[in-house]
């Protein structure tokens, strides 16, 4: 018999979470600005991602957005869009460059 693949390999995987893999991707381009202490650019990446979760959720069919989906495809929209939104005006109110305490 020859043995035949599942759908459990390494590709079948990185295709069914590639949504997520995306939202992370930015997340860690965010978060090595906010390191870097660049808070406003790494605030707004981080924005960003959330607000790309959201537009995946709603635009993507279920069996599609993996492990974005935690509740109803309009509410995970609706939080991740809010958190988004709200970060991103936080990241326009950062004036200073750093944020360290001295």
């Amino acid at each position: 018999m020859v043995a035949t693949r599942s759908g459990h390999g390494l590709r079948a995987r990185l295709r069914a979470h590639w949504p997520l893999l995306v939202v992370l991707g930015v997340s860690l381009v965010g978060l090595q600005r906010v390191v870097t202490e660049h808070w406003r650019e790494g605030s707004a990446a981080l924005a960003v991602a959330m607000l790309v979760a959201a537009g995946l959720r709603v635009a993507l069919p279920p069996d599609r957005v993996g492990l974005l989906a935690i509740r109803g495809r309009y509410a995970d929209a609706l939080v991740y869009g809010g958190f988004g939104v709200v970060v991103l005006l936080l990241a326009l109110t950062i004036t200073q460059g750093s944020l360290t305490i001295s």
